[in-house]
């Protein structure tokens, strides 16, 4: 009996560590990240970066208070409870935290939302093979992969023509003017898409871990958590730390989102962020992890299409793409060695205590 108490203790002890190492990954997830919110605004001069950030970290937050848990729910479901252990999620955390820095590090806009199920995946096959892995739950965000960029280009492309259509007569400088204050709107709906999207994948992970150790208990075990049964405080601590991680800005990634892609007036940051962040919104709402990097680039792209093609530098934009096809195996890879080594890790420390 003592013997099970001390191990339960250790065992609690370490997912209380790899708990923070998601939050770790959130924090990363929202500084990575932070340039899809802030891009546009900043790149139009409507706001300061510092400015920018405060605005994006405040309805990163707000949204755990306005959107459905749909998205934590299929992250959660991502491999059976017997193979979400400590030492799995750890490695998955590690395989999309490795990846997220590199990417950050050479300006690379890569989607923290695939590396993070590509970490999962890759962790689970090293771990138990394909059987631990349920297939289903990754068709949604494998739909997202291409249904997200695309979408969003599409909207960010007929939103800028109806606005251009509706404001033929305007004034250029005039009708600058407006947009910088709309802006403030768009943004806002951005950035509460990107909290509501992305805190979501880090509750998955940490809900994951939680019923795979036995500290949290479902209704129904064989369905996998459902998104009323995720606690309050995963929630409100996964948004808090992408609120944090959003706060510490992405400079590199702001400069690749915010000019390399397009030249963006008010008008333009307008368009593209207001239909990526409501198409966001309804992936979420229909629970569809999706990348927030991939559907603000898209809507870039659609709006700058507007003006001709060759106002996108399609080089970018495909280095870009390359970054995209990449995220899941490399981080999968990643995690996978990340596991081998843990799990070695553990085995010598068992033999040698």
């Amino acid at each position: 009996m003592i013997l099970q108490a001390a191990e339960s203790s250790g065992s609690l002890t370490v997912a209380i560590l790899i708990i923070g190492v998601a939050l770790v990954f959130d924090y990363i997830n929202g500084f990575h990240d932070s340039a899809n919110s802030i891009a546009t605004i900043v790149s139009t001069r409507v706001l300061a970066p510092k400015y920018a950030v405060l605005w994006a970290a405040f309805f990163n937050f707000v949204a755990a208070f306005l959107l459905s848990l749909a998205v934590a729910s299929i992250i959660a479901k991502t491999l059976d409870a017997k193979a979400s252990t400590n030492e799995v999620i750890f490695a998955s955390l590690m395989g999309a935290i490795g990846w997220d820095l590199l990417t950050w590090y050479y300006g690379i806009p890569s989607s923290s939302s695939h590396a993070l199920i590509g970490g999962l995946v890759g962790a689970g096959l090293a771990m138990g093979g394909s059987e631990v892995v349920k297939w289903g739950t990754l068709v949604k965000p494998t739909i997202g992969i291409v249904v997200a960029p695309t979408f969003c280009l599409a909207m960010g492309f007929t939103l800028m023509l109806g606005i251009l259509w509706i404001c033929r007569h305007r004034h250029p400088a005039r009708l600058n003017r407006a947009f910088k204050g709309l802006q403030f709107l768009s943004a806002s709906i951005y950035s509460l898409s990107h909290g509501g999207n992305d805190a979501q994948k880090t509750m998955g992970v940490i809900c994951a871990l939680l019923v795979g150790e036995g500290f949290l208990r479902v209704k129904d075990a064989s369905k996998g958590i459902a998104a009323n049964e995720v606690p309050l405080w995963v929630v409100l601590s996964a948004h808090l730390a992408i609120a944090l991680g959003t706060l510490s800005g992405g400079w590199r990634i702001v400069k690749t989102m915010g000019s390399k892609i397009t030249k963006l007036r008010p008008v333009d940051g307008f368009a593209a962020e207001t239909a990526g962040g409501c198409l966001i919104i309804a992936f979420t709402e229909l629970g569809m992890p999706v990348s927030t990097t991939h559907s603000i680039a898209g809507a870039i792209m659609g709006v700058g299409a507007t003006k001709r093609l060759s106002a996108v530098r399609w080089g970018i934009s495909g280095r870009i793409v390359i970054a995209w096809i990449l995220t899941i195996p490399a981080s999968a890879l990643v995690a996978a060695i990340c596991y081998w080594i843990t799990h070695a890790c553990v085995v010598m420390y068992q033999r040698t205590g």
